[in-house]
């Protein structure tokens, strides 16, 4: 994160900056896996160790998968599970409402079903709160069910598991959120943020839950076969189950370094094959008529899964996901996307009235802090978000409820959200709360938002200080129009998966004319970049029409400017070419 600095900013608000690169690390990162230098640059760039460079341009499952038994708890969490399988018992699942949360239920859900268990499932609404609750267990309880697993959730719900034992639960915990030094009372739990863990494996940290679920069946499918489970009956393909592994590592934002790097590689793979009924009603209702890419699954698929956690109903994402029969998942399909279609118009109405609050009030901290009475719960999530990338700032967004505040809160590089709300919530301020880095959830009194805003407004102000921030755009390479081709473009897929801690390239194309400019869609400007020097491409800039830089797109009139984007294949509609999405430009001096 940069400060303010005498650097020229660009039509999009932003200073630029071209990484450095060590030029003899890239030449022989070059030439010993034959890749084109730019490819080899921006591998140097990103600062892969040279040990690591063939597992993160070739990720595979067997060559970054560790024993599962790596992680505290694991073996007897497995061992315990599969007891359970054997022995033909109630098993419960208890998820979360977000694609994570969906997609870790699913593939132990699938998991258990494939080995002849029909597991309860309980997705709590979002009125009833994040993680496990009392509601679930006695519902559980009702049903003959003593045996409970928490997929993306539980690690510190330290009272509800209190109860649990009390109405002589055995339940085991498998999550990926920040872990206190005290753990609650349960009979195993396998999470690799435990601060007791060894981390001898340090890539195990970066997993979403699903990840940590499927380490998990790995470990209990293991067991079952040691035992002899599978000796007269046929052993489950747990690979199969990778695109829904793909889907929650993805849409759960965390860094596509490692072992997920592998798991979307291959889920992607698995996708394509389209053997998940829901998945592919999903993906048809979607309009995609091309093989998923991580892309897809961002900011297509998931957004949808995420929508009937949001404004419908929680648990319609796992039953999607577990889908038997095509007429099923189409309707369960069109559902989402009903909801989705709900949800953007709710987001935009909360939108809205926090820029409102936001930009007719002096702002005493380097952060959007924002509440509102009538704000829908379900999107202040990805308000928080949208607020963030509008004003480069850490953002709050909270709905006052009737009982309780509930907010969400997305960060900067530089800020960690997770540390941050849970040591408000040791002082008392908040009253839940937990997340990641980046991104967080909480909840808190009404009486006590003045203080929390005090708080967070103190310790982003300690750790980025008070000046104004401006935005930096990263550059990975700069490359001349003519450099540009179909095989650099399809050199550069073997840098995929894209996602968080490892951004899709920024490549700089200096002095190019812009042509044929025209707005199409919702504000999108169409137009091909041309060079004296010969050669020409199409591009795109996504929602600029009314931005400076769409208005200069619209009116450049020959001037010769330097762009800032991405180079991506355009397989549409059966397509074979190439298009520059630019996201960026200077006027060339």
């Amino acid at each position: 994160m940069d400060k303010e600095s005498k650097d020229e900013k660009s039509l999009g608000g932003n200073l630029w900056k071209i990484l450095p690169v060590d030029e003899k690390r890239a030449e022989y990162i070059s030439q010993r896996y034959n890749l084109p230098y730019i490819i080899s640059k921006i591998v140097a760039v990103r600062g892969i160790a040279t040990e690591d460079i063939e597992k993160f341009l070739f990720p595979k499952l067997q060559n970054l998968m560790p024993d599962p038994h790596c992680l505290k708890d694991m073996k007897k969490a497995a061992s315990r599970l599969a007891k359970a399988i054997i022995d033909k018992e109630r098993i419960g699942i208890i998820g979360d409402y977000d694609v994570d949360g969906a997609t870790s239920t699913s593939v132990m859900r699938l998991f258990l079903e494939q080995n002849g268990i029909q597991p309860l499932v309980h997705i709590p609404e979002r009125e009833e709160g994040y993680g496990p609750s009392c509601q679930a267990f006695d519902e559980f309880k009702e049903k003959g069910c003593h045996f409970v697993i928490t997929v993306d959730c539980g690690t510190t719900a330290f009272e509800v598991f209190d109860y649990a034992q009390s109405q002589g639960f055995e339940v085991i915990v498998i999550d990926h959120h920040e872990a206190e030094v005290k753990l609650p009372q349960v009979y195993a739990l396998v999470n690799p943020k435990r601060l007791d863990e060894e981390n001898d494996y340090e890539y195990l940290k970066y997993l979403a839950a699903v990840g940590v679920v499927f380490l998990t069946i790995v470990a209990v499918n293991r067991e079952l076969r040691e035992q002899g489970y599978y000796k007269d009956k046929a052993e489950p393909n747990l690979m199969n189950l990778l695109d829904l592994v793909s889907l929650g590592t993805v849409c759960d934002v965390v860094p596509l370094l490692g072992l997920n790097r592998a798991y979307v590689r291959q889920g992607l793979k698995v996708m394509s094959k389209r053997q998940n009924i829901g998945l592919k009603a999903l993906i048809d209702k979607s309009g995609i008529q091309e093989a998923p890419g991580a892309f897809h699954l961002g900011y297509v698929l998931g957004p949808r899964i995420n929508a009937c956690g949001r404004v419908g109903e929680a648990s319609l994402g796992n039953k999607l996901l577990c889908a038997k029969t095509s007429q099923e998942a189409e309707i369960l399909a069109e559902k989402l996307n009903d909801f989705n279609n709900q949800r953007k118009e709710i987001e935009a109405y909360v939108l809205l009235k926090a820029i409102e609050i936001l930009e007719s009030t002096p702002q005493e901290y380097p952060i959007a802090f924002v509440s509102g009475k009538d704000w829908h719960q379900g999107v202040i999530g990805i308000v928080a978000g949208k607020l963030k990338e509008r004003y480069n700032v850490p953002s709050f967004v909270m709905s006052i409820e009737a009982d309780e505040v509930k907010g969400s809160a997305r960060s900067i590089p530089g800020i960690d959200l997770g540390a941050l709300v849970m040591s408000a919530k040791e002082k008392g301020i908040l009253s839940k709360g937990g997340g990641h880095i980046m991104a967080a959830g909480f909840s808190l009194n009404e009486d006590k938002i003045e203080e929390f805003k005090r708080f967070a407004g103190e310790y982003v102000k300690e750790h980025l200080g008070d000046e104004t921030i401006t935005p930096v755009i990263e550059i990975d390479s700069q490359v001349d129009i003519a450099g540009i081709n179909e095989d650099l473009a399809e050199k550069l897929e073997l840098l995929e998966p894209y996602g968080s801690g490892n951004s899709e390239p920024k490549l700089l194309i200096p002095s190019v004319r812009i042509s044929k400019a025209s707005i199409v869609g919702n504000g999108h400007i169409r137009c091909y970049l041309g060079s004296l020097k010969g050669g020409s491409i199409k591009a795109m800039a996504f929602r600029v029409g009314d931005t400076e830089l769409g208005k200069a797109m619209l009116t450049a009139n020959g001037e010769s400017y330097d762009v800032v984007g991405v180079l991506r294949r355009d397989t549409w509609q059966g397509r074979n070419s190439i298009q520059f999405i630019i996201e960026d430009a200077k006027r060339h001096k």
